[in-house]
């Protein structure tokens, strides 16, 4: 069994806002079983940015082109295949985010 304290991430947890803890792993056992949290925002019918929280308590988020005739089976194309945003950018766009580090 690991202790806690062995990886950076999970020592990470603790300086997150508290809104956020719960959500990323906070121990190893966690980790087989977390599930990243996806937001989408549609800068225009056929332009979406996607944001997902990362195991290592970090979130990124990509835009893409979509034909945008169902935002939900487009998300996943443009998290496999959007252009990175830069940081200033994707926070200005997902401030839910506050607090949260972003992956670089």
């Amino acid at each position: 069994m690991h202790e806690i304290e062995e990886h950076p991430s999970i020592d990470r947890v603790k300086t997150l806002p508290e809104a956020w803890r719960d959500h990323f792993r906070n121990s190893y056992e966690s980790a087989p079983t977390w599930n990243p949290k996806i937001i989408r925002r549609a800068l225009s019918r056929e332009v979406m940015c996607v944001a997902r929280t990362r195991l290592e308590c970090a979130w990124s988020a990509y835009v893409g082109s979509v034909p945008g005739i169902d935002h939900d089976k487009e998300m996943d194309p443009v998290l496999d295949h959007g252009a990175k945003l830069h940081e200033p950018v994707a926070r200005a766009i997902f401030p839910e985010f506050e607090g949260v580090p972003y992956a670089k």
